[in-house]
């Protein structure tokens, strides 16, 4: 089975061209994404036909369950269809279980190095993020969470998927998120549990995060975390309408007019191809 290995921000991702193949493709994302005993990603990326656009994807986490939107799997998404010729322009749009996106590539002597994708409009209320939490329609912007050993305040958006941003002041890096991550994700006030940011503001158009992914752990970046990092900051009044986001892994930037979708853009690189035994 022939796959290719992309990376976008230190986002890793394993991508198959699917359109003429049939598998258990929740099993087969447990074990390739393995560090150890596979090929190791954040996440596996197959290829479909659509009706609707020009491709369709779709994304499997390490534990097998399905994700409904990742911004930087669509861009590593979009330069592997075009560098494999799927689609003959630098711009397609893409089937996603959270809509359609559209994907804008930087092609260069046929290599696309960076990419811009929509990511949909966010969506603030409680039954569309999901959240058990009774705000009467408002955004849920300064929402506390309990925690087993401490409070947590979180504004909750859905960029596709859930996602609940906590604004710190204590510098993101002694954070501890691998304590806190687990207990966010599964915090029974998200029913299909819940991706977690903790973000440092630096000024209004930069801000210092780290990303714990539903279903993945601690990841390098996540596009649809930085993209819930600076919707949910502008609402604060914390940042302007565009905002660098420095992860582990870089630097994604995202513009969101208050209005609209949000449009995230940041390099993409194709780490190695090879075959995989079927």
């Amino acid at each position: 089975m022939e796959f290719s290995k992309f990376q976008a921000t230190g986002n890793d991702f394993i991508l198959l061209d699917a359109r003429n193949a049939q598998r258990d493709w929740p099993k087969l994302a447990k074990a390739v994404c393995q560090r150890r005993f596979g090929i190791g990603a954040d996440g596996l990326i197959t290829v479909h036909e659509s009706e609707i656009a020009d491709l369709k994807m779709r994304i499997f986490n390490p534990d097998g369950s399905e994700a409904e939107a990742c911004g930087n799997g669509l861009r590593c998404f979009a330069k592997y269809a075009i560098e494999a010729n799927m689609v003959s322009r630098p711009d397609l749009t893409i089937e996603t279980a959270s809509g359609v996106r559209q994907a804008r590539a930087c092609v260069s002597n046929g290599e696309v190095r960076h990419a811009e994708v929509s990511m949909g409009m966010p969506q603030f209320q409680a039954e569309e993020i999901p959240a058990d939490v009774d705000t009467h329609g408002a955004p849920i912007l300064s929402y506390t969470l309990e925690l087993a050993e401490c409070q947590l305040v979180v504004s909750l958006v859905s960029m596709g998927n859930p996602h609940a941003v906590s604004f710190v002041s204590v510098p993101v890096q002694d954070m501890p998120l691998a304590t806190l991550g687990p207990e966010v994700e599964r915090h029974p006030v998200f029913p299909h549990r819940t991706n977690f940011e903790i973000a440092n503001v630096m000024n209004r158009n930069k801000v210092k995060a780290r990303v714990w992914e539903r279903g993945v752990g601690e990841t390098l970046a996540c596009g649809s975390g930085a993209c819930a990092i600076a919707v949910t900051g502008r609402l604060l009044d914390y940042v302007d309408s565009q905002v660098d986001i420095t992860l582990p892994g870089g630097i994604l930037t995202i513009s969101w007019d208050g209005v609209g979708e949000a449009l995230l853009n940041g390099p993409v690189a194709r780490v190695f191809s090879g075959e995989y035994p079927d």
